[in-house]
């Protein structure tokens, strides 16, 4: 009896999973499915420390393309300066000095950040004005001073505070 329960369970079990299956493949098959790079064929990209790239750059080549690779194989003396520059862009997209240079992106990023901070201190502005209330008048300077000759005139802790630093007979701060 029990063993048929088990039976039962697994079965309703295994069945819900293909059915869940099923209709997500079915799901997924609506679904535009991006195109991956296959990694373990050889690739082409510039860089200093690697000078030889795996792959040449032109992959495809057209019929001039394949005159000018025809023309390679004799005599490199015969080749113009064109034609020259034309067979090393085949094999790589650039120079050194053209991987080299430094980019602009500094430029945008720096931009970038003078614009957040140029945002946020107009929020702060507004909020300031907006949103926070106006400082409370003890803040002010003139109730400062009254807070601070009452404080003296009571005497506030004579021994080590600031009343101690205070002079009583010149009227001064010691």
């Amino acid at each position: 009896m029990m063993l048929r329960l088990m039976s039962g369970r697994v079965g309703s079990l295994l069945t819900r999973q293909a059915a869940l299956t099923s209709s997500s493949s079915v799901r997924m098959a609506s679904h535009e499915v991006s195109e991956t790079e296959d990694m373990s064929q050889p690739m082409y990209w510039d860089r200093v420390d690697v000078p030889l790239p795996d792959r040449a750059y032109k992959d495809v080549l057209t019929d001039a393309d394949k005159k000018l690779k025809q023309k390679e194989t004799g005599p490199w003396s015969q080749l113009s300066k064109e034609e020259k520059i034309a067979l090393y862009r085949m094999s790589f997209r650039h120079t050194y000095p053209e991987m080299k240079r430094k980019s602009d992106e500094w430029k945008t990023v720096m931009g970038g950040i003078f614009l957040f901070l140029g945002f946020t201190g107009l929020v702060v502005w507004w909020q300031r004005i907006y949103v926070y209330p106006q400082a409370p008048r003890t803040f002010e300077d003139d109730w400062q001073a009254k807070q601070l000759q009452r404080i003296l005139d009571m005497r506030i802790n004579p021994i080590q505070g600031i009343s101690s630093k205070w002079d009583y007979e010149k009227g001064q701060w010691k």
